[in-house]
């Protein structure tokens, strides 16, 4: 955890303040961010679906991402009472309302990719 007075985190807060798309960035940037929400721009999906279907991914950091998610409000977490317990993950309707960047952006990376091969992606995902 940083000082909140540090220069690095000033700096942050000044750019998050006054540009929104630092903070989009903020909340879906990241190595494993944009592949737990194409996972589930297809509908709900248990832990070890995601766990799964995300290959690479430890499972402290899908947990970490997952809380993330959850705190900045895109990611609703529901837990069922059960034995075992059962956890369910969805995007809520603010994550939603990102669709269509969230699909512009991946049709901007597929472009990219494809004037640049030396990008490698072994998948393409539409959310």
């Amino acid at each position: 955890m940083r000082k909140e007075t540090s220069t690095n985190a000033l700096n942050e807060k000044r750019l998050t303040d006054t540009c929104g798309m630092a903070v989009a960035l903020r909340v879906i940037g990241g190595r494993w961010k944009p592949a737990i929400l194409c996972r589930l721009a297809y509908g709900r999906m248990r832990y070890g679906e995601l766990k799964k279907s995300i290959e690479g991914i430890s499972e402290r950091m899908l947990v970490a991402q997952l809380r993330e998610l959850e705190q900045d409000g895109v990611v609703r977490r529901m837990v069922y009472a059960e034995v075992p317990p059962r956890v369910e993950y969805e995007m809520t309707e603010l994550a939603e309302s990102m669709r269509p960047m969230l699909n512009a952006m991946s049709e901007w990376g597929n472009l990219h990719r494809r004037l640049n091969p030396k990008e490698s992606v072994s998948e393409h995902v539409e959310v």
